[in-house]
């Protein structure tokens, strides 16, 4: 008989300031090392006055990780060290592989007054960490939904679900990274490999998760579920919608150091040696 997955812990986004000056949410990060491997971080950066996002993220470099910007509201103008530029914009999804090292810059602007998205971190293995940039940017209208059964809808940003899989492919974490949304009084269950991380984060509405009707949770709150095969919610009356993500966790020494995610001091203290003078930047083949 499968095991449901209980709720192991629960934590509620915090207020914080990054970049040159944005304020946001996050839901877990740094402080919470290693709970959530793979993952090392999820920002929420939804917003109602301009001033708390328009100051942005300018150039900044990244090494040894995964960036995952999953955009709601507003759009995202970008650029980084390869040349690339564009625009990630309501619905859009852009995961990008630092692999060995890149240096980019993300620059919010609101859309009729309004903004609002996410970002999550993952981390990569050592076997990965200098591998070769690349970016994968997924269009709103190429994220496929699927309605499993009635009073559930949810958008496939990777993963797969009901047979139909995500658009976001060959990410060594083997992750799911699903944007789910019940009804009022539904109830859903989804299936999570064992021994796999699983987390979910509310983002509207209010629901209880886990093994049996409890507390319910409400926006901003970040759930981490113990070990099982599936996961259980059932939503209020106002229904409920949540991001949810599960990995394959690393378990390995982890290094950190702002926007640079290593596994020894030495290697990030090489890291951002190379970033002051020069070097940072991988020459291509």
């Amino acid at each position: 008989m499968p095991q449901v997955r209980s709720i192991a812990q629960v934590l509620t986004a915090r207020q914080t300031m990054e970049g040159a000056g944005v304020r946001l949410h996050r839901a877990f990060g740094y402080d919470e090392l290693p709970l959530f491997d793979p993952f090392l971080m999820l920002d929420d950066f939804r917003a109602k006055n301009p001033h708390d996002y328009l100051p942005g993220f300018p150039w900044h470099p990244h090494r040894g990780i995964e960036t995952v910007t999953y955009m709601l509201d507003g759009r995202v103008e970008h650029g980084d060290s390869m040349g690339n530029a564009g625009e990630i914009n309501a619905g859009d999804v852009q995961w990008m592989t630092a692999g060995s090292g890149i240096i980019h810059q993300e620059m919010p602007k609101p859309v009729d007054g309004r903004m609002g998205g996410f970002q999550l971190w993952v981390n990569l293995p050592r076997a990965h960490k200098m591998h070769t940039p690349h970016y994968q940017e997924v269009k709103r209208v190429q994220i496929p939904a699927v309605a499993p059964q009635a009073g559930v809808s949810i958008r496939i940003i990777c993963g797969k679900v009901a047979g139909v899989q995500g658009p976001v492919r060959e990410i060594v974490a083997d992750p799911e990274y699903l944007d789910i949304t019940l009804g009022a009084d539904s109830e859903y269950t989804h299936p999570v490999k064992t021994g796999y991380t699983a987390a979910a984060y509310v983002i509207g509405g209010s629901g209880a998760f886990g093994q049996a009707a409890g507390e319910r949770m409400g926006n901003r709150s970040m759930l981490l579920f113990s070990d099982g095969d599936e996961v259980r919610v059932q939503s209020s009356v106002e229904g409920v919608r949540f991001l949810f993500f599960s990995g394959r966790p690393i378990h390995e020494p982890i290094a950190w150091g702002g926007p640079i995610v290593m596994n020894t001091q030495e290697e990030l203290r090489q890291a951002f040696f190379e970033y002051r003078n020069g070097t940072f930047i991988r020459t291509r083949a």
